[in-house]
């Protein structure tokens, strides 16, 4: 079956994807956070005398490990800038700021951060600013709340503890932290896909033809990686498959209502070029396997198959899915 490509409106949805990421701190990191919540800013000084402020436990020049910790001033310099007009959920601010690259005083290297000004006229490379401490610090960068415009005055090299060595002691040390990774955008499959899942919805699976090697790309791409021509030819494939490949899976993911184990397969629809995913259900999962003829099943209101089930058809022959593996 072979249908002319629609003007239908190309599909558009917000997406999100968010993770939270842990990991473990080594003991620069570890003093450099702790030091934080006490309200202390620390450095380490590399073989040559510079103070890398934050902190790294590597010598990027030299890959040497460095742990001489020192104490730097909570004020220092912009040295660049770009101002944020239109803040996003959990920055540092609320209202219109600056991220501004600042060398604190005793440092080599410069530290990001948000600078609170009133507007991009009160800011500029060269302005002097100091930290602002938050209310309640917990031993993280968000400890440094913002920097906030300082003295004209110039470095403070007289300033209490900058320069002196750290042993980077803590009766209760940050040893980990979590940091929560999170992507807001607008996603679009494009003319192709918005074709694919709209036919889905009524219970067809439809994909395209290269015009030149005729393959038939489920889900379709719009045009053929091999061949590099558009794709525009919508050929309705299937419903019935055969697996190609399967897995096991015996670890359950978080919001999906599947008991464990149950198989997750490649499946070449009948006339398609190429295997898409599905679950496989209604048999043991001991008992899927590699030829094995499916369908798909659609729940109530579903707008993609809940999952593929046995035809009772015999098995494919290799040579028939061969290519599809």
């Amino acid at each position: 079956m072979t249908a002319a490509a629609s003007s239908a409106e190309v599909l558009r949805a917000p997406l999100v994807v968010e993770f939270p990421f842990t990991r473990s701190l080594g003991p620069v990191q570890s003093a450099f956070l702790t030091a934080l919540r006490e309200r202390v800013v620390l450095g380490v000084r590399t073989s040559d005398g510079r103070v890398m402020v934050p902190p790294v436990e590597y010598d990027p020049r030299t890959a040497e490990e460095i742990r001489d910790l020192v104490e730097v001033g909570a004020t220092g310099t912009v040295t660049t800038w770009a101002w944020n007009g239109a803040p996003r959920p959990h920055q540092p601010l609320d209202t219109p700021f600056a991220w501004v690259l600042v060398k604190l005083d005793g440092a080599d290297t410069a530290i990001l951060h948000a600078l609170d000004a009133p507007g991009p006229e009160a800011v500029r490379s060269g302005m002097r600013v100091r930290v602002r401490w938050a209310a309640e610090r917990t031993g993280a960068i968000t400890d440094i709340a913002c920097f906030e415009p300082g003295d004209e005055g110039g470095e403070e090299p007289d300033a209490p503890g900058q320069g002196a060595a750290y042993d980077g002691r803590f009766g209760d040390a940050v040893t980990g932290i979590v940091a929560e990774a999170r992507l807001d955008y607008t996603y679009s499959p494009g003319r192709a896909q918005t074709a694919y899942i709209n036919a889905l919805s009524e219970r067809k699976t439809v994909g395209e033809r290269c015009p030149s090697c005729h393959k038939v790309y489920v889900p379709p791409r719009g045009a053929c990686p091999t061949c590099g021509v558009a794709t525009t030819d919508r050929v309705e494939v299937g419903p019935a498959g055969t697996v190609t490949t399967y897995c096991i899976v015996n670890i359950k993911a978080k919001g999906l209502d599947i008991e464990v184990p149950y198989v997750y397969a490649h499946i070449a629809l009948d006339s398609a070029g190429l295997a898409l995913h599905g679950r496989i259900g209604g048999i043991p999962y001991d008992q899927v396997r590699m030829g094995l003829r499916v369908e798909p099943v659609w729940t109530e209101g579903g707008r993609y198959p809940d999952h593929y089930r046995p035809t009772g058809e015999p098995d494919a022959d290799y040579d028939a899915y061969k290519e599809l593996i």
